[in-house]
Formats: structure tokens, sequence, C-alpha cells
């Protein structure tokens, strides 16, 4: 899978794993597939005419030919065994989101945010955002899927994401962890309702849009933490006052966006016959995206309610 949170480089679905990627050129003597919609393919990404061990399955010379032009969707491939589906896909984000969940609320309830213990406290969170980024980047330049690894990421980010918002829910803006997590379903829905109904095009533009935006937006962040950090005080105030509620938006909309991108890969993968153990990657790919809509939610709240 691409990338498509600038944190991290989701390669499950684009590197040399055994599988095309959405690179490949198309196969001798067939046609480009998918070249009329698909931002990312020239071909069906999983057939390879040798060395891949599932080119004896139905898609290997894909019998379904170019894509929907209206739509710019893949053809749908038939269900067959070892074959990722929509159900391996919410299952195994369930999961991914269920470890999360249950590890930032032992988090919430086992690191006390009082003024004796929040620098305790403070420093596991930032102990386990530090594993979790570590753990993700070792699973992305996995060639394959590793669910321990996924899991893991999961659990630390989880208990960096607990003792975050204990600390904002408790010292800033009560209530602000249950509104950035209605605010990031919200989002959720909003973008996959969007996406299904085709108000939301996912094509070349649109990609190199986002990316260019992830770019420009991390690049800007980074450099205002290094002022924090260097100079004191808010560095160069991109993440309070007015332009911190600014950029917060801009956060968010971005996160939708790599929502919308999100979906597109996933729809592709199943359509295209990926492997089942593809579908780790989706999850972890969707997690990320749905933690940074979280913090960029959680940071707006406390913004607003410093403000008042």
């Amino acid at each position: 899978m691409r990338s498509r949170n600038p944190v991290f480089s989701r390669r499950g679905f684009s590197r040399d794993n055994g599988y095309a990627g959405f690179n490949t050129a198309p196969q001798a003597g067939g046609p480009a597939v998918g070249t009329q919609g698909n931002p990312y393919a020239q071909g069906n990404p999983y057939a390879q005419p040798s060395g891949n061990p599932y080119a004896q399955n139905p898609y290997a010379q894909n019998p379904y030919g170019q894509q929907d032009v209206q739509t710019g969707t893949p053809p749908q491939a038939p269900a067959a065994p070892g074959r990722m589906t929509m159900d391996d896909v919410v299952a195994r984000t369930a999961t991914t989101l269920g470890v999360l969940v249950v590890t930032a609320a032992l988090a919430w309830a086992l690191l006390p945010v009082d003024d004796a213990h929040l620098s305790r406290s403070y420093g596991i969170g930032i102990g386990a955002a530090l594993i979790a980024m570590v753990l993700g980047f070792v699973q992305s330049f996995k060639r394959t899927a590793s669910p321990a690894l996924i899991l893991s990421y999961a659990a630390f980010e989880g208990v960096f994401l607990g003792m975050f918002s204990s600390v904002v829910d408790n010292r800033i803006a009560s209530g602000a962890a249950m509104q950035a997590v209605l605010g990031t379903m919200a989002v959720f829905v909003a973008v996959l309702v969007a996406y299904k109904a085709g108000w939301i095009r996912v094509n070349r533009r649109f990609y190199g849009f986002v990316m260019a935006a992830a770019l420009g937006f991390v690049l800007l962040m980074v450099v205002n933490t290094l002022f924090a950090v260097f100079g004191g005080g808010d560095g160069l105030g991109f993440r309070s006052g007015g332009l911190g509620i600014v950029f917060g938006i801009i956060g968010v909309l971005l996160g939708a966006c790599f929502l919308a991108l999100d979906f597109k890969q996933v729809e592709d993968g199943v359509a295209y016959g990926a492997p089942r153990e593809e579908a780790w990657l989706a999850a972890f790919g969707l997690t990320l995206t749905l933690v940074w809509i979280y913090l960029e939610f959680l940071r707006l709240i406390a913004i607003l309610n410093s403000n008042d």
C-alpha cells in the first residue's frame, strides 16, 4: 500500500513483495488495465507472469478487462481462497483499533495526571509514542505485514493517546477526549458516505494535491516544533492562537483526504484479488489515519479552550 500518511510509509501494496506493485507495467501481450481511473495501476497489481505464488489463480491474467470508465473503479473480482475481502479488512481494523482503545483506557486509568505524578505519566506516554513510531517504521519497511508488529504499534500508540487525552481532558478542556472521538467518527462516516456516493473522486490529481499539501503541512509542523524546543514558547505559533486553529482545521481536512485515499487502496486491493495478509496493512493504514484525525481534533479543542 502506498503511503497516504506523511509520518509513515505504508508499502505493502507497492513494494516488491512477490506481487507486482501498483506502478507495474502492463503484461506482455495484454492491455494496460486500470489506466483510466486508477492513478496507481498499470495492470493487475497481483498478477505476475512468473515468480508469483498466486500466479495460478483467476487474477493472474486479469479476465476482467479495463476499469469502469465512468467510476474509475477496478472490476470486481469474485471471492477466492486466500484473497483479501472487505470482511477481512473490517475484522483486522476492528482488532487493531480494539487493542489501541483498550491500552488507551488502561493508560487513562493507571497514569495519573495530577501535579505529583504528571512528569512520570508524561514520560511514560512520550516513551510509548517513540516506541510506537519505531514499530510503525519497521512495519512500513517490511516486505510483508506482521500482525504482531501492527498490534504492538497499536498498543503503544494507545498508551500515548490515553495519557495525552487524560492531560487535555483533565487539565485543559473537560470532555475534550469524547468530543475528539465523536469528531473522528463523524469525519470517518462523512468521508465513507461521500466516497461511496462518488462525491469524492480519487484520481492522480487528487493524490498529487493531497501529498503536496501533506508534505508542506508536516514540514511547517517540524519547523514549528524545532523553534519551540530550542527557542522556547510556542515556536512560530502554528499550534496556538488563531494560527493554531487554522492549522488544526487543515490537519483534520488532510486526515479526511487520507481516509479517501485509504478507501481507494482497500477497494482496489479487494477488486484486484490482493492476498489476505494485505488486510493487516489496510488496517494499519486506516489506524494511522484515524489517530492523525483524533490528535488534530484534540489539539484543536485544546486551543479553542485555552483561548476562552
